[in-house]
């Protein structure tokens, strides 16, 4: 039960929340600068023995610890590095099957005392499976029983009453980070593979390229410069597109004819060619454009749509604004 001092509090003092709150991210970032400026000694070798697992990364801690190994699980997967949280106590009652001779363990213990990592450290022992140990106790059993270790500044925690993991927490969260961004670079992590792994919700929709969203060129109306514009309104209205892509003799994009170039040359129009209505030098998109960075091209230019143009400069494809916001590119 909460002390009834707490539970009957009914206003605070906005001037104490707020410096509670300084205080707290001054500590804290301050212990994460400390870090930075002095990585843990193992850092780079760490590095090293991740990018040379053949299996996956395996975390597990205890407690709050749990909860930034499960984190840093979830970032390492999905950047490129195949992870994998498991609950110490479940690994003591069957689980130490998901790790293999092919893995790395990462151990997390603020204390290096934890009794519940007790059967995955002897488990990596036994079967000479890397283990890279996290804590801020050097002398502590976890880092003894490490290949490599990872240990964190002795910075105070951030709470009132200097016990709770707060501190401790986010500077195990930030190398977690550390470690994974490292791991992205080295293997060369760009934004196709980073989609891969997040197709879903709005990241996923600002990573898609605009070959993902373009109609392809057997769908856009495709004219030679000097088709007659009575076929070119044909083939058009056909497409349902309101756009042409008007080619050379060698297939590459000439121009485009629009809608509003239809306005423009109406008088006589029935006269001209496909040539003489088109705007040259349209704004184009090649196809692995990202689809906001195409997005933004149409709303810079007021287009509602760009031609996707191969390196040979031959229309492939055209994407429209629809396409985009249909997509949750917006």
């Amino acid at each position: 039960m909460y002390p009834k001092t707490i539970a009957a509090r009914k206003s605070v003092d906005a001037d104490l929340v707020r410096a509670a709150a300084a205080r707290v991210l001054a500590v804290e970032g301050n212990a994460v600068l400390q870090m930075a400026e002095a990585l843990p000694e193992d850092f780079i070798a760490s590095v090293e023995t991740i990018l040379d697992c053949r299996g996956r990364v395996i975390l597990s801690g205890i407690g709050k610890s749990g909860h930034i190994a499960r984190k840093i699980a979830a970032t390492l997967a999905s950047t490129g590095t195949p992870s994998q949280f498991v609950h110490p106590s479940e690994a003591s009652h069957g689980d130490l099957g998901m790790v293999t001779n092919d893995d790395v363990c990462i151990l997390i213990s603020n204390s290096g005392e934890t009794t519940e990592l007790g059967d995955i450290i002897s488990h990596t022992r036994r079967f000479a499976i890397p283990m890279i140990a996290i804590s801020r106790k050097a002398e502590s059993t976890l880092m003894r029983a490490a290949d490599l270790r990872l240990l964190l500044p002795d910075a105070p925690e951030a709470c009132s009453i200097g016990m709770a993991p707060t501190t401790s927490t986010t500077l195990t969260l930030a190398l977690g980070d550390a470690l994974a961004v490292a791991l992205m670079q080295q293997r060369g992590f760009v934004h196709e593979h980073f989609r891969i792994f997040h197709p879903g919700g709005k990241l996923g929709s600002k990573l898609a390229q605009v070959h993902q969203l373009m109609h392809d060129a057997t769908e856009i109306p495709i004219v030679p410069s000097d088709a007659p514009m009575g076929e070119t309104l044909i083939t058009m209205t056909r497409a349902g597109f309101g756009i042409a892509c008007v080619v050379d003799a060698e297939g590459a994009l000439a121009g485009v004819i629009s809608d509003g170039d239809i306005r423009r040359n109406i008088e006589g129009l029935l006269e001209k060619t496909a040539g003489d209505v088109a705007t040259r030098s349209p704004q184009t998109a090649p196809p692995d454009m990202l689809a906001a960075e195409a997005m933004a091209i149409m709303n810079a230019r007021k287009v509602n749509a760009l031609v996707v143009l191969d390196e040979s400069q031959r229309p492939v494809g055209l994407l429209r604004l629809h396409e985009c916001l249909r997509a949750g590119v917006a």
